[in-house]
C-alpha cells in the first residue's frame, strides 16, 4: 500500500507563499536589480552630457550613509547632549530623535525617477493647464559657472504650481533639490517627492535639535554644491505682493561660509507668475479673518470637480480658461563676489549681526527677483480695471490704456513680452477670461469690475505693483 502525508490546506499555502519569496529572492529580484541599476546607468549617463550643472555625488551617496553622516556630526552630537540636559532625558534617547530627524529630513535621490517620471510628470501637468513661457536674462552667466559651484534658485511663491513649473523647466539644466512642507507627507506622494531629491520641513518648528539637524542637512548639500530651489518668502503669497524674506535657509547656508578657501555659492533670482493661479480664491479667502474654515471633504470635492473639468476640456478651451504660466531667470548672484564687493564674512559675525547682513543679501535678491517677474496680460488688465474701478467703459477704451500701459513698461526695461503686433488679441483674452470668471461685468458693451471680487483683482494687480 502506498504512503501518503497529508498536510492541512493552511500548511501548504504557507509552504507555497515560503518557496514564491525564495524564487523571488533568489532568482527574479537579483535580475530585477540588474535591470533597474543598468537603467538607472543609462539614464545617468544620458543626462549628464547634457546638463549645464551636473548631478553632484552627494545626491547619488546611499541615504542611509547620509543619515549616519548627519547624525554623527559633530554640531548635531553637541545639539543631542544640550537637548539631553535640558530635557532631562538619556543621551540615547536624545541620540534617537536626531535619527529620527535626519532620516525624516534626507531624501531618497533616484535619477530614473527624477528625469523619466518626474519630469514627465511636471511636463504634462503644466501643458495641460497653461501656455508655458520661460526667459533667461543671462542664460550665458548660468552656464558658465563653474563646476562644483553650489548653485541656489531663489524664487517667488504664488503657487504650488511652482514645483512643478520650475522643475520642468530646468530639467534641461539640472535636478532640483526643493525643501517642501508637511503638507507631502502622504503616501504614496512622500515616497514619490523623496526620490526627486526634495527634503521634508517641519515649518515653524521651535525644536533645537531638530533645527540644528535640518541646518546642518542644508549645510552639507551646500557644500557638496547639490542644486537647491528655496522660495525665499516662505509661504505663498495671500495678496499677490512681495514677502519679506524668511532668512532661516540662506543662513543655513552661509553662516558657516568662508570666501577665501570655500566653494562658491550662486543664487539665482527666478520670478513666476500666472494668468490664473488655480488656488487664488483660497489664498484670498485666507486674508478675511472671519471667513468659515473648510471641511477636508469640500477642500477634496472641490478639487476633484477642478481636475475633471480641466481634464473634459479641449486644449484650446484649457489656455483659454488659465492663460499663460511664465517663469524668468535673471542674472546669476555670487557669494564671493559679493563678499567681496561688501568686505564682509558672514562666519564671522556673531548670530544677531550676521542676520543683519544675511538680510541685506537677501533683500538684494527679492528685488532681484522682483525685476525678473513676468508681467502677465491678466495682470495688466486687473491693474487698468481697478483704475477705473468705479466706472463703466467700452473694451476698446481699456485695451487702448493697456497699449499705452505696455509702452510705459517696457520703456522702464520691466519684463513684459507682449508683441505690438499681438497685444490686441492677447488683451481681448484676457478679459474674455475676466469676464468668464465674473470678475468684470459686462452691460450694453460696457465693462466695470464686480465689486465682491475687487481682492481677486488686487491679488493679480499686485504682482506687478512694483513697477507703479
Amino acid at each position: 500500500m502506498d504512503n501518503y502525508i497529508t498536510l492541512p490546506v493552511w500548511s501548504f499555502i504557507i509552504i507555497v507563499l515560503f518557496a514564491a519569496v525564495m524564487v523571488l529572492d533568489r532568482l527574479l529580484m537579483p535580475s530585477l536589480r540588474w535591470v533597474l541599476r543598468r537603467r538607472v546607468k543609462k539614464v545617468m549617463e544620458e543626462v549628464s552630457s547634457r546638463l549645464d550643472l551636473e548631478i553632484r555625488p552627494f545626491q547619488l551617496t546611499r541615504r542611509q550613509g547620509l543619515i549616519d553622516q548627519l547624525v554623527f556630526d559633530d554640531q548635531v552630537i553637541e545639539a543631542v547632549k544640550l537637548y539631553a540636559a535640558e530635557n532631562e532625558m538619556p543621551m540615547a534617547i536624545a541620540q534617537e530623535k536626531s535619527k529620527q530627524y535626519a532620516s525624516e529630513i534626507v531624501p531618497s535621490f533616484n535619477a530614473y525617477v527624477y528625469f523619466r517620471l518626474g519630469y514627465w510628470l511636471a511636463r504634462k501637468a503644466a501643458r495641460l493647464i497653461y501656455r508655458v513661457r520661460v526667459g533667461f536674462f543671462d542664460d550665458d552667466g548660468l552656464k558658465n559657472i563653474p563646476q562644483g559651484t553650489s548653485v541656489v534658485f531663489v524664487m517667488n511663491h504664488r503657487s504650488n504650481m511652482d514645483y512643478i513649473l520650475v522643475s520642468f523647466l530646468v530639467a534641461e539644466k539640472t535636478a532640483l533639490s526643493y525643501a517642501v512642507g508637511e503638507w507631502a507627507k502622504i503616501w504614496p506622494l512622500q515616497s514619490l517627492i523623496k526620490s526627486m531629491g526634495a527634503f521634508f520641513v517641519r515649518r515653524n518648528s521651535g525644536n533645537p535639535l531638530y533645527r540644528k539637524v535640518l541646518e546642518r542637512y542644508v549645510h552639507l548639500a551646500t557644500r557638496a554644491g547639490v542644486c537647491q530651489a528655496v522660495f525665499l518668502e516662505g509661504g505663498l503669497t495671500k495678496d499677490g505682493l512681495f514677502g519679506e524674506p524668511r532668512l532661516g535657509f540662506v543662513d543655513y547656508m552661509l553662516r558657516d561660509f568662508h570666501p577665501e578657501f570655500d566653494k562658491d555659492i550662486v543664487f539665482v533670482p527666478v520670478g513666476i507668475n500666472y494668468d490664473r493661479v488655480i488656488e487664488d480664491r483660497s489664498l484670498t479667502r485666507a486674508l478675511d479673518a472671519e471667513a468659515p474654515k473648510r471641511s477636508m471633504w469640500f477642500v477634496i470635492k472641490t478639487s476633484l470637480g477642478f481636475l475633471y473639468k480641466t481634464l473634459i476640456l479641449s486644449r484650446k478651451n484649457r489656455w483659454s480658461r488659465f492663460g499663460y504660466a511664465s517663469v524668468n531667470f535673471g542674472p546669476p548672484v555670487s557669494v564671493k563676489e559679493y563678499c567681496a564687493a561688501n568686505k564682509i564674512d558672514f562666519s564671522q559675525y556673531e548670530q544677531a549681526a550676521r542676520f543683519e547682513q544675511v538680510k541685506q543679501l537677501a533683500d538684494l535678491l527679492m528685488k532681484d527677483i522682483s525685476a525678473v517677474v513676468p508681467i502677465l496680460p491678466i495682470a495688466l488688465m486687473a491693474e487698468i480695471l481697478l483704475i477705473n474701478q468705479a466706472i463703466w467703459k467700452s473694451e476698446l477704451d481699456l485695451k487702448s490704456q493697456a497699449i499705452q500701459r505696455i509702452n510705459e513698461l517696457k520703456a522702464k526695461g520691466a519684463p513684459i513680452n507682449i508683441a505690438a503686433s499681438a497685444s490686441e488679441g492677447v488683451l481681448t483674452n484676457a478679459l474674455s477670461l475676466l469676464i468668464g470668471r465674473g470678475m468684470v461685468t459686462e452691460e450694453k458693451n460696457l465693462l466695470k469690475v464686480t465689486p465682491s471680487t475687487r481682492v481677486l483683482l488686487e491679488y493679480y494687480a499686485n504682482s506687478i505693483k512694483h513697477w507703479q
